[in-house]
């Protein structure tokens, strides 16, 4: 889904021709002839979102800038351009002081609206990803800082805004980088307890012999290595939020004093002799179906109907698509403005392309997608040559002859099962040549930076686990990566499997 630009103009025509030039810049037009009905518009819960306003400033009833008065009384921090027949200094210096980001003399252009356009949406677009970082290290994050149009994610918002007016456990499923995080923040950020701390646990990163000390504190010397007194994060929690995330890894002699816990509203330190009682309102997440791992054994059907008193599941960004290009202005924006690098938005093809995708990492590998092409960039576009790291979702490329002139960067192996790659020839593809051609010996950088393609397109993308099963470093891989598409390919490579 495309941003949404409101204009509001009386004259037909010129609300006509700024119409047809909004469309064609690729946003969605939504027009109005009064400046009551851009307020109407802008307040009615059921119009549906604005990102950006382009606004006459002599209309009759409400003109232009009462429409900017009224928005700043209610808070509306919607980016306006402002467009009039007269360019008066005076008019200008009055629109700007009362809100307006930007302004255009009629007849304006194609090519000027395009870019007043493209800078109020960047403008708008860093502002809330400021404003979420903000909110997320002050535990103020709300459901207006999660950014989403799907319909598919309506239903979940407003299970999760009733969930947030009490204290119900709730449980948050789905595929790892969806924003479970994000959620159990916004719960807490509109809660009554968004005063207090907010205090997050990974499950699945702590050691077995150190889940009960680190969920629930120990003593001086109850264990070796136990120097000073660890207060636990359930304490480090008491009248805030604890949010266990993968809680499916917990151990399950953790999940029993978990259970424990939960039930008396006390927890017992590691070499403690009392309970501490403690208010602690619990939120956790998991990658997996936990039901499915209660079936398995490996999770307590107690403690799992303990948490699972009220389910959220998040849906995948492949069944939102709509919610990708403006999660990709969003990233843009921010990293754009951290890496200090002057890239003014991506392309409608690469935008096209990157919506097409399905991402099995999900926002966080959107995330990283954007943050290399930012990086990695060298014009102010954007475009689908700077999103080289996508391997098992580009369209298929037939198999190159052995021997080439030249080529462009190497299609990605495709994946085989099980976990080897034969290093003999197959009857299909899947598989690693070691002589060229001519039969020789092939370089060892170039056999690498084929199994570096193949564990990429074996892991469906996820950089940090590739990194963790070839036992290098992330900023190695990108490295190697970086090298492999710059280098030219000699005339015997042959065609990658």
């Amino acid at each position: 889904m495309a941003a949404s630009i409101l204009i509001a103009d009386d004259d037909p025509v010129q609300r006509r021709l700024v119409e047809n030039m909004v469309q064609k810049c690729g946003y969605e037009a939504v027009v109005v002839e009064t400046g009551d009905a851009v307020i109407e518009k802008l307040t009615n819960p059921d119009a549906g979102p604005i990102d950006a306003i382009v606004l006459d400033l002599v209309m009759p009833g409400l003109d232009g800038m009462g429409v900017l008065s009224k928005m700043r009384e209610m808070g509306i921090s919607i980016p306006v351009i402002v467009q009039t027949a007269h360019g008066g200094i005076d008019n200008v210096v009055s629109a700007m002081r009362a809100g307006a980001q930007d302004f255009v003399v009629k007849p304006v252009g194609i090519e000027r609206l395009q870019v007043s356009l493209r800078n109020a949406l960047n403008t708008s677009a860093l502002k809330g990803e400021l404003q979420r970082i903000r909110h997320s290290r002050e535990g103020r994050l709300t459901f207006a800082d999660i950014i989403t149009r799907a319909e598919a994610m309506a239903p979940i918002l407003r299970i999760a805004e009733k969930a947030a007016a009490s204290s119900i456990p709730v449980l948050i499923e789905g595929e790892s980088g969806v924003g479970k995080e994000l959620f159990a923040r916004a719960i807490h950020g509109t809660s009554e307890r968004k005063t207090k701390p907010f205090v997050a646990v990974n499950c699945g990163a702590i050691p077995d012999n150190l889940v009960e000390s680190i969920l629930f504190g120990h003593e001086k010397g109850a264990f070796t290595g136990a120097t000073e007194r660890h207060m636990g994060k359930f304490v480090e929690a008491h009248g805030g939020t604890l949010f266990l995330d993968e809680v499916s890894e917990l151990p399950l002699t953790a999940q029993v004093k978990l259970l424990r816990a939960l039930q008396e509203g006390a927890v017992e330190a590691v070499g403690g002799r009392k309970p501490v009682k403690v208010d602690v309102r619990i939120i956790s997440a998991t990658n997996r179906r936990l039901l499915d791992r209660v079936k398995e054994g490996h999770f307590r059907e107690d403690l799992f109907y303990r948490l699972h008193v009220l389910p959220l599941t998040v849906p995948p960004l492949r069944t939102r698509r709509e919610d990708i290009p403006h999660l990709l202005r969003h990233f843009l924006a921010r990293f754009a403005a951290e890496e200090n690098r002057a890239i003014s938005g991506i392309t409608g093809e690469a935008v096209a392309y990157l919506t097409k995708l399905d991402w099995p990492g999900n926002i966080r590998q959107l995330e990283n997608a954007v943050y290399r092409a930012v990086v990695m960039g060298e014009s102010d576009q954007l475009g689908v040559a700077d999103f080289p790291l996508i391997p098992t979702h580009a369209p298929p490329v037939e198999p190159a002859p052995a021997l080439t002139v030249e080529r462009p960067v190497p299609a990605l192996p495709a994946m085989v099962p099980g976990s080897e790659v034969p290093i003999a020839p197959l009857p299909s593809h899947g598989f690693l040549p070691l002589l060229t051609a001519s039969g020789e010996v092939r370089p060892l950088e170039e056999m690498e930076h084929e199994i570096i393609r193949f564990a990429i397109a074996h892991y469906r993308g996820q950089m940090s686990e590739v990194a963790r099963r070839l036992k290098i470093g992330r900023s190695t891989l990108y490295r190697k990566l970086d090298e492999a598409n710059d280098e030219t390919p000699t005339t015997e490579s042959p065609p990658l499997g």
